[in-house]
């Protein structure tokens, strides 16, 4: 008899196997619940057994000793994020290095994916002394809520004046930049007002990438740790469905490359310029990037002290195993 697992993800494509059946388990059964966003805390949320979660808040948690949610080095959120600061078409700002003593936005201070582009920032010379920080909705769609999460500090770290839209403000000047993870609507419309910073960043992501050799991960799966003391072997089935789910669709994407008119010039791309470990899950695969994320939660002042990789993820670097009771 199957055990049915109740995930709530984001509608990543490649995750599209696995929600539609092609790829499944004869003794897991995925019950996958489409959301667009993350749920906030999987242990009291009784909807689900396991998540997609923030690495940034999971970190928090384990630092705190909470250790009902299990985290899996599966990381399905990845990205680079030099390309998620964004500036006006008439801004004379040119490089991460340009912001230097700017006003940038960003959608949230604690969020993982922010965490990561301020730490490119901080490798151009712009780390958060050398700049004024302020946290909003990115347009008016985005709701009101508390995006500083107790790490604001007057003149440094603020709320955007007024709530408004940090879009709103960088037409307006009273931004130079925006972090954000994902472009505001008509972003890449050819009368759009916006551009990245670094018009090219691809080949500055390149060469982040041969200098710290991974791709930054901000969300990763979680289960109960009740769950998986019933179940201890699906953590393992689990991660196995999710990378082939990975691997079916990248298959497929090869042989229908019509979904955009140079799709396949992409995909070629990203196999000429990255090895094909580059989402490899694992402890191992990922301990270099998960110290370094580590690292940056403690220099920006996120977290109180580095967490190792053990400490995140103690099955893991032990070896899988059920949980004590």
């Amino acid at each position: 008899m199957s055990v049915t697992l109740r995930i709530a993800l984001r509608d990543w494509d490649y995750v599209t196997p696995l929600v539609v059946g092609d790829v499944s388990s004869p003794r897991l059964n995925i019950a996958v619940d489409r959301v667009s966003a993350l749920v906030g805390n999987l242990a009291e949320d009784e909807a689900h057994d396991a998540a997609e979660i923030s690495f940034s808040r999971y970190s928090q948690f384990r630092h705190e000793g909470d250790d009902r949610v299990v985290g899996m080095p599966n990381f399905i959120m990845r990205g680079f994020r030099h390309r998620c600061v964004i500036t006006t078409k008439q801004s004379p700002i040119r490089a991460l290095a340009d912001l230097t003593g700017k006003k940038i936005g960003l959608t949230g201070w604690r969020d993982s994916g922010n965490t990561w582009t301020r730490a490119a920032l901080r490798r151009e010379g712009v780390g958060i002394e050398d700049a004024t920080w302020f946290a909003g909705r990115l347009t008016e769609a985005h709701p009101i809520t508390d995006r500083l999460d107790g790490f604001g500090r007057p003149g440094r770290i603020e709320a955007a004046p007024d709530e408004r839209p940090m879009v709103d403000l960088l037409l307006e000047g009273g931004l130079d930049a925006v972090l954000t993870p994902f472009m505001p609507k008509g972003f890449f419309d050819q009368n759009s007002s916006f551009r990245r910073v670094l018009e090219d960043s691809r080949t500055a992501e390149v060469a982040y990438f041969q200098e710290v050799g991974y791709v930054p991960g901000m969300h990763l799966i979680g289960i109960k740790a009740a769950f998986v003391r019933e179940n201890p072997w699906v953590i393992d089935e689990l991660g196995e469905l999710i990378d082939e789910s990975h691997r079916l669709w990248l298959e497929k994407r090869e042989k229908y490359a019509d979904t955009t008119p140079w799709i396949i010039d992409e995909l070629a791309r990203c196999a000429a310029d990255l090895p094909p470990s580059w989402n490899a899950s694992g402890f191992q695969q990922n301990e270099k990037m998960m110290t370094d994320f580590a690292f940056e939660l403690y220099e920006q002042k996120i977290l109180p002290r580095i967490l190792t990789p053990t400490e995140l993820f103690p099955m893991h670097a032990t070896g899988r195993r059920p949980l004590a009771h």
